[in-house]
């Protein structure tokens, strides 16, 4: 039984792996290299999976979308190519180390400064007071956010934070890795800035692939962090200056963006709201019935609002890993535990010092069944302490 689709999903949409092996088998031609049939097929797939993410995301344009590596390439692109020496950096707590690791060695090349808001640990919500406060006292160039942590899975409310950041001159970059897929979001709505999602988690597309969404206009403040070939303007020296091709250079992950462009298919048809509704039946059936096992601490306790399939917890007297460790042995549950690559997180929670929590995300295709059997199965380890 597989727990841990907010590392990765798993099973994937069927027509993913069938359409991802017919291109490699029929095709193989790179995207944007030639006018022969086989890179123009190449090219209209790709440009399809980008038309579908602007529906699924709420993109304005499909060309404001560049295709990355993950999730962690994309915050990168935008860190590495907006800030410069003595910029302000507004972020939370809450954030992966995709972004903490970046800001701390930006701080360290280019004297980069950032700053925490506060977050309330008992609901694992961030402090839009505190916020305003933190963007009043001085001017900040970016505030860098998570959409939903990928330890409590609570979700932010972003549109609000984002209006205040606008509204003291600030940019806000989203990483919505947890999300984008998992839970409804339009980035017209929202209003930020930039989008960060991973292809591989909530989307259902294969690993190796992510997106960076950005909205209109707003390219021009970013430096492209690879230069190279992207089959446009070659007779230039300069990187072109246009979306998507000045964030693509090189090759396209073609086989991954095949596989993508089927997962987006699948997902506009389920709609993402359906699949949302589930998730949450899932996970509220997770957090009460592990609620209900003595010797088991969740976190945060108590949810208020929304939030992604995401429950953590410990069980008293039990290493998380161990207690991970047991449930992939004994019971064939797969999840994970320890630190999530977001340190500052447990710290929040008081987990640190426990090494962490165990994990369980539920994807699309668990079932009521598989939450029931975790249960029970996390309620015998518990019991046998």
């Amino acid at each position: 039984m597989y727990l841990d689709n907010a590392a990765t999903s798993f099973p994937k949409p069927p027509d993913v792996c069938a359409e991802m092996d017919q291109w490699m088998r029929s095709n193989g031609a790179a995207y944007g290299r030639g006018p022969y049939t086989a890179a123009e097929a190449s090219a209209a797939i790709v440009d399809r999976c980008r038309q579908q993410l602007a529906q699924l995301l709420g993109v304005p344009a499909s060309r404001q979308i560049a295709f990355t590596l993950n999730c962690t390439d994309s915050l990168n692109l935008v860190l590495r190519g907006l800030l410069n020496p003595g910029d302000r950096v507004v972020t939370s707590p809450l954030e992966h180390n995709s972004v903490l690791r970046p800001l701390h060695q930006l701080q360290q090349e280019i004297g980069i400064r950032f700053e925490f808001v506060r977050c309330d640990p008992a609901a694992g919500q961030i402090d839009p007071g505190h916020l305003e406060q933190l963007l009043v006292a001085a001017p900040a160039r970016l505030v860098v956010l998570t959409h939903a942590s990928n330890v409590t899975g609570v979700v932010q409310p972003i549109r609000e934070l984002t209006q205040m950041a606008h509204t003291h001159g600030a940019l806000v970059l989203l990483d919505a890795a947890q999300t984008a897929g998992h839970f409804p979001l339009d980035m017209r709505q929202l209003g930020v800035d930039f989008l960060a999602a991973a292809g591989h988690k909530g989307l259902l597309g294969p690993l190796g692939t992510g997106i960076l969404a950005i909205r209109g206009g707003r390219e021009e403040l970013i430096r492209p962090v690879r230069c190279g070939g992207t089959g446009t303007v070659s007779e230039s020296l300069a990187q072109p200056d246009t979306m998507p091709e000045k964030f693509e250079s090189g090759n396209l992950n073609l086989p991954g963006i095949v596989g993508l462009r089927a997962a987006t298919a699948w997902l506009l048809e389920q709609t993402v709201e359906r699949l949302e509704q589930q998730a949450s039946g899932l996970t509220r059936q997770l957090h009460e019935g592990l609620s209900r096992i003595p010797g088991v601490e969740l976190y945060p306790q108590h949810r208020r609002g929304p939030s992604v399939a995401i429950v953590s917890f410990n069980i008293t007297g039990l290493d998380c890993r161990e207690a991970a460790m047991i449930l992939d042995q004994s019971f064939g549950i797969q999840c994970r535990a320890g630190l999530h690559c977001a340190p500052l997180t447990h710290r929040l929670l008081g987990t640190d010092v426990r090494g962490g929590t165990v994990r369980l995300s539920p994807g699309a295709f668990t079932t009521a069944a598989d939450a029931e059997t975790a249960i029970a199965a996390v309620s015998a380890i518990a019991a046998s302490l």
